[in-house]
């Protein structure tokens, strides 16, 4: 079918070839897996208190400044370790599970979102997690990613919180089974020990393919991540 007369004050362009990828990914987790979101919330108070106080000696050790990433990155190891069935994925008629995690982190550029991967992650502590995070995140803006660079995740988290997004429902990237949403931080107000306080809140959201992970794994691997993250000095050690 051809397409319709231009209308005054319309233009057109076509599709680049990465956005035609994107589009049939996307069709695709739509029409073959059976995709749910479950969410949560965490207090993000104890993770900026800790970044305040070793953000100088975190950089004079490490090169970078500690942010959030690679502490949802450790927290996320974590949980995987105890829900390994969110780490897997189907291939056929078999699941596929992993005894390591290789972490996608997405990555807006002006090509449109990147998901670099990276290896290994569950070996790394937060240090050297937010080293690779921020050196594959470079290599991705300035158009030096590599398609190995992209290929072979096991789990991705993203991160709509940098645009603003209070909440949403992140799509799955194929074939992985789940990945994570972040979102803005919000001062709201919470009851703490019978008061009303005021703290810094995110929204969480976990997307999964519910073929191979059942709710009670999805919900309870989220509450993992809550949890650690709202201890975060358990993350600081090695894996």
């Amino acid at each position: 079918v051809g397409a319709r007369p231009a209308r005054p004050g319309e233009h057109r362009e076509p599709l680049s070839s990465l956005r035609q990828a994107l589009a049939r990914r996307l069709v695709a987790v739509r029409n073959e897996t059976a995709m749910l979101t479950t969410f949560n919330e965490i207090d993000l108070d104890p993770v900026q208190k800790l970044r305040r106080s070793i953000q100088a000696g975190f950089q004079a050790e490490h090169g970078v400044k500690l942010g959030f990433m690679s502490i949802f990155a450790r927290a996320a190891c974590v949980a995987l370790a105890e829900w390994p069935r969110v780490n897997a994925f189907i291939e056929g008629y078999e699941i596929v599970g992993h005894d390591y995690v290789d972490l996608g982190v997405a990555v807006s550029t002006d090509r449109g979102l990147l998901v670099p991967v990276v290896r290994g992650a569950h070996a790394m502590g937060v240090g050297p997690l937010e080293r690779e995070i921020q050196r594959l995140a470079t290599r991705a803006r300035e158009g030096r990613i590599t398609l190995e660079d992209l290929s072979g995740g096991t789990f991705t988290i993203t991160n709509g919180g940098v645009f603003g997004s209070l909440l949403s429902t992140p799509i799955l990237n194929p074939p992985q089974s789940a990945i994570l949403g972040m979102h803005a931080i919000q001062d709201r107000p919470v009851a703490r020990d019978g008061q009303v306080v005021i703290r810094p809140m995110m929204y969480v959201a976990l997307s999964y393919d519910h073929r191979i992970i059942d709710g009670r794994e999805a919900v309870s691997f989220l509450k993992r991540i809550k949890t650690a993250i709202e201890d975060p000095e358990t993350l600081l050690g090695g894996p």
